[in-house]
């Protein structure tokens, strides 16, 4: 990140920014606290002392304080530093410049405000245009049960932009073919298009290369991949798995089964009342036994984010390859596995606003060499005779048959989308979203909220003292709500909490604060009655 170009150059601000401006405000007035908008009034922007708009601008948080230029005239260039960010984590070129920052006081942290258009897809803050946003997904454009469809469910699964669906329908309509084994026109677009969604969800990553990228059904599946390949030749008796207490059962299951096979020993890190991993306690269970660690990036029933830039270099310290489950980051949070030197990364197409049974697993390319297949087949051989098979190279190693084609080019397609609006646009409006909603919900009598972490992404799980979880996901039902009840795939994480089941409410990219205000009024209004 370089330093920003001179202020003047800064965008005007627009209406469209307000509420968005208004919650960078807070956190430039407030800390990340203090992030969440103030109703759904007309606001001015905010300045630097420069006077200088920050409608164009990311906030970035600095643990160090920077001090002061001995004159307004000394060239200084940019300070890199460690910092961290309400909306994303990261290292990051911190100006020090004085016409584009405000000083830290010793000893305090304050945000750090940097104008990187290239960063956000060429597109400033104004651009993020609610309305047209939703006019993108046909499904939302409906009602239920006499109310408009609000569509709190998303971290069970999104919905899908028109430029999805219309990626898929074109394929089947134009391109359909099986791919790579063919010298005939439409089999060449079909593998182009395949091979291009590939590279699209490589650069989504942020992987080195697109043959650390295969394709799978999804999360589970990816889980399972690495946990019976890797897993199976590297993990024997008395070896140790790490996972936490707030994983997915996708993330549990999988090493419960291996563990059985091996004779390993599953150990589980834990997390503290508010839901957020003791880091010294996961640190003490790393040890030479240790030979994997699995880790969810945001938990699903609860938000919680996990300081994945911090748990890998302690797994590394001890030379144990660290598996981030993306599912539930990567429609909210940018990746980059080369910078947090993931060595493993998984995510879910459905989550991403992209196809169902579609997604990938990325592994660095010497671990994936070094892995055998999981899954015999077509596609994945080079050669064959009855007493030997020899096998082809990544990716095609792990892509036994016909892989889903048309699922990889929507899911390419879903990338490109987020792209487009930019994810560090689309996780700041909904980071908004989540405190304004927090808020909201403070005042709610009888309603409690699991999951408290200080970093969280879009999600609100709660209980409502005197209703079943059910009775509550109905009754917001009845007002066009979907919002999910149960044990979300996550009981160890919520028995914890002493509940057995929660009502979760998960924001996506096309959520307004009037469809929080409406989740709001709805239960108001059920526990009214």
């Amino acid at each position: 990140m370089t330093t920003p170009p001179d202020v003047s150059d800064a965008p005007p601000i627009t209406a469209h920014q307000t509420l968005l401006v208004r919650a960078f405000q807070d956190v430039l007035n407030e800390g990340v606290a203090g992030a969440a908008p103030f109703g759904h009034q007309q606001l001015t922007a905010p300045a630097f002392a420069s006077g200088a708009d920050v409608s164009g601008y990311e906030p970035v948080w600095s643990r160090t304080p920077v001090t002061a230029p001995a004159s307004p005239d000394t060239q200084l260039g940019a300070l890199s530093e460690k910092a961290v960010s309400p909306f994303f984590s990261g290292a990051f070129s911190l100006p020090v410049r004085p016409s584009v920052m405000h000083l830290s006081e010793e000893g305090s942290a304050k945000p750090y405000f940097l104008q990187d258009k290239s960063h956000i897809t060429g597109k400033i803050l104004s651009a993020y245009d609610i309305r047209q946003i939703k006019n993108d997904f046909p499904i939302l454009n409906q009602s239920v049960n006499g109310h408009k469809l609000i569509w709190l469910d998303n971290a069970a699964t999104t919905q899908k932009p028109r430029a999805v669906i219309d990626a898929t329908s074109h394929f089947y309509e134009r391109d359909n073919s099986n791919i790579h084994r063919a010298a005939h026109t439409l089999a060449a677009r079909a593998t182009d298009a395949f091979e291009g969604a590939r590279e699209k969800l490589r650069r989504f990553i942020g992987a080195r290369e697109a043959a650390e990228i295969v394709f799978v059904r999804g999360t589970t599946e990816a889980i399972n991949l690495v946990a019976q390949s890797y897993g199976r030749a590297n993990i024997g008796n008395g070896d140790e798995i790490l996972i936490t207490t707030i994983e997915h059962h996708a993330n549990i299951v999988p090493w419960q089964l291996l563990a059985k096979q091996t004779g390993a020993v599953l150990r589980i890190a834990p997390v503290n009342d508010k839901g957020e991993l003791l880091l010294e306690q996961f640190a003490a269970l790393l040890s030479g036994r240790t030979k994997i660690v699995a880790v969810t990036h945001v938990a699903n029933a609860l938000g919680t984010i996990n300081p994945i830039e911090q748990i890998i270099p302690l797994a590394h310290a001890y030379g144990v390859p660290v598996l981030v489950d993306a599912a539930q980051s990567s429609p909210h949070l940018p990746l980059n596995v080369a910078a947090l030197d993931a060595d493993f990364l998984v995510l879910s197409g459905h989550k991403v606003y992209g196809p169902t049974g579609i997604g990938i697993l990325y592994g660095k390319r010497a671990l994936l060499e070094a892995m055998p297949p999981w899954q015999g087949g077509g596609h994945m051989i080079r050669d064959v005779t009855f007493t030997h098979t020899e096998f082809q190279g990544l990716p095609e190693k792990f892509e036994a048959g016909t892989p889903d084609i048309a699922g990889a080019v929507g899911l390419g397609a879903a990338v490109d989308y987020l792209e487009k609006i930019g994810l560090p646009v689309i996780a700041a409006h909904e980071h908004a979203l989540l405190e304004y909603a927090t808020s909201e919900f403070e005042r709610l009598p009888g309603v409690r909220i699991i999951g408290t972490a200080a970093a969280k992404a879009s999600v609100l799980s709660f209980v409502v003292e005197g209703h079943d979880v059910t009775d509550v996901a109905k009754y917001l039902d009845g007002y066009g709500i979907a919002a999910r009840s149960g044990h979300h795939c996550a009981q160890p994480a919520l028995r914890r909490f002493g509940v057995e089941a929660t009502v979760r409410a998960s924001f996506g990219l096309y959520n307004s604060f009037e469809d929080v205000d409406a989740l709001v009024s709805s239960l108001r209004s059920l526990i009214r009655h």
